[in-house]
């Protein structure tokens, strides 16, 4: 009775009837406390689940398999994982189901390494793995770009078998495409004998992060032929990759198709894409238009997407208002008063610029610090601007002046509109040839052989010079250059972006 009220949700009736299994004396097991306890996880009722592991010490059924794996996933969906792991280590007896539980929960909780790390502990002492695991471990991978440690899982989950698993194909695609190999993740798709919705909009998104827009909109056309309906997060993909090359007729046109041909009424992620399409293209008062007439609230998401667009189309006016919202929506965050006092710096507006850095040294917010980071030979090598600490930094710093040399042969120039600080040309040329990326290629030059493509990631949207620099980077040195950023994939190839400047 108590397994049945949990399966249909009913978890006051669940525990009240434990309650009432204790007042007449009813003998209590393993069972009956992981069955209460997974009713109460559902609603992360901790407090309640701290009674119920009190009472499993009590009763000794915590050293029980169910129930330990129960409390830990309570745990977990609480955002306790020193608790969560504490219970899981105390277990005498671990199943698979045990260690893929513990793994699913470092994952939920953005603990991306450690989620690894288990599992390749797991592995060692010869825990059988299933396909929960593998799809766990594989978004893990994905999260942190992880290509080696991602192939090492793709070799695993074909000599299991579970490569046939329609969920782990779906995270495998998605590893391939966060990794920045569109084409592995294709033919992952390809390979897949059966395709369902998911497969499909992993696919399609895939293709939207690399700006493959013309395939994202041929996988959408293509899903519908094969008997397949899209779903809200099928669009949210396709109108995303309208946004990536300014297709602004065909985001209005896949907005539109959402209502009248699939019956979906869009939310409010449909909308922050459209937001996004309309400001990209530079028509930033029908974004806000758009905006007005939504149903629901403007979000932090929206108002960001309007502040980055007037800060290319340079329109001051609609960034104060957005800004504005930004500020009382998200008052930790110090990149809003960034991009606000970079619209006002690309206009030599330097008073509002001061204006906007004192009144972000004023608030509470922190400025994220740019990051880039590469994976040589199992190791990732990570650098911020004006790098000290690497091992090789001098070698690094010589390589890259030898490259800078080399490249203003090819008329390259480090490009100091894109440095908003009110200092002099020559300083401003000293605080962008040492950006993160251009640290993290040099090392790459380096280190990687001359066939393999360097792969770069990084926390923040790639600078206008950075994006110059690897153009004429990747013509010289002959080298396929891949930069991940906040935002999307850039592909280097021959002197030329995959984004066709649009971006």
């Amino acid at each position: 009775m108590i397994g049945s009220y949990t399966q249909n949700g009913d978890e006051e009736e669940a525990f009240g009837l434990f309650k009432q299994m204790q007042r007449e004396g009813t003998g209590v097991n393993e069972f009956t406390v992981s069955g209460v306890l997974c009713a109460w996880a559902v609603k992360c009722a901790l407090f309640e689940c701290k009674q119920l592991h009190t009472f499993a010490l009590k009763t000794a059924t915590d050293s029980n398999a169910f129930v330990g794996t129960a409390l830990l996933g309570v745990y977990g969906r609480s955002g306790f994982t020193e608790d969560a792991y504490r219970v899981f280590e105390c277990m005498p007896e671990r199943s698979d189901v045990t260690w893929s539980s513990m793994i699913v929960v470092y994952v939920q909780n953005q603990l991306y390494e450690e989620a690894v790390k288990l599992f390749q502990e797991s592995r060692k002492i010869g825990v059988d793995d299933n396909q929960f695991t593998m799809s766990s471990v594989l978004s893990a991978c994905a999260v942190l770009a992880a290509l080696i440690e991602g192939k090492q899982m793709h070799a695993i989950i074909q000599k299991s078998g579970f490569d046939s698993n329609i969920f782990v194909a779906a995270t495998l695609i998605e590893l391939y495409a966060k990794c920045g190999i569109i084409k592995e993740a294709y033919m992952v798709f390809s390979s897949s004998e059966q395709k369902n919705v998911v497969l499909w909009n992993t696919m399609i998104s895939g293709f939207s992060r690399h700006a493959r827009s013309m395939e994202a909109m041929i996988s959408f056309e293509k899903m519908q032929q094969m008997g397949m309906c899209p779903n809200e997060v099928t669009y949210v993909s396709v109108l995303s990759a309208c946004g990536h090359k300014g297709l602004v007729e065909k985001g209005r046109r896949y907005f539109e198709m959402m209502t009248t041909e699939h019956n979906l009424l869009p939310n409010v992620f449909h909308y922050s894409c459209m937001v996004d399409v309309l400001g990209r293209a530079g028509l930033i008062h029908e974004a806000m238009d758009l905006m007005d007439k939504m149903p629901f609230e403007a979000t932090a998401s929206m108002w960001g997407s309007l502040l980055a667009s007037c800060r290319v189309h340079g329109n001051i006016e609609v960034a104060e208002v957005a800004a504005t919202h930004l500020f009382v929506i998200e008052p930790y965050n110090a990149g809003n008063h960034v991009l606000l006092s970079d619209t006002y710096a690309a206009k030599k507006k330097w008073a509002e610029v001061l204006r906007a850095r004192k009144l972000l040294k004023e608030s509470e917010a922190k400025k994220e610090r740019g990051k880039s980071w590469i994976e040589v030979k199992d190791k990732v090598h990570t650098f911020t601007v004006g790098e000290r600490s690497h091992p090789r930094i001098v070698e690094i710093y010589l390589r890259l002046e030898d490259l800078l040399e080399e490249m203003g042969k090819q008329e390259y120039t480090v490009d100091t509109k894109h440095d908003l600080h009110d200092v002099d040309e020559l300083r401003k040329q000293e605080l962008l040839r040492h950006h993160s990326e251009k640290l993290a290629l040099t090392y790459g030059l380096m280190s990687l052989p001359p066939s393999v493509p360097i792969r770069i990631m990084k926390n923040l949207r790639i600078c206008g010079d950075c994006h110059s620099f690897m153009k004429s980077a990747s013509n010289i040195t002959g080298r396929e250059i891949i930069v991940r950023d906040t935002n999307r994939f850039h592909h280097f190839k021959y002197g030329k972006c995959s984004c066709g400047e649009f971006w």
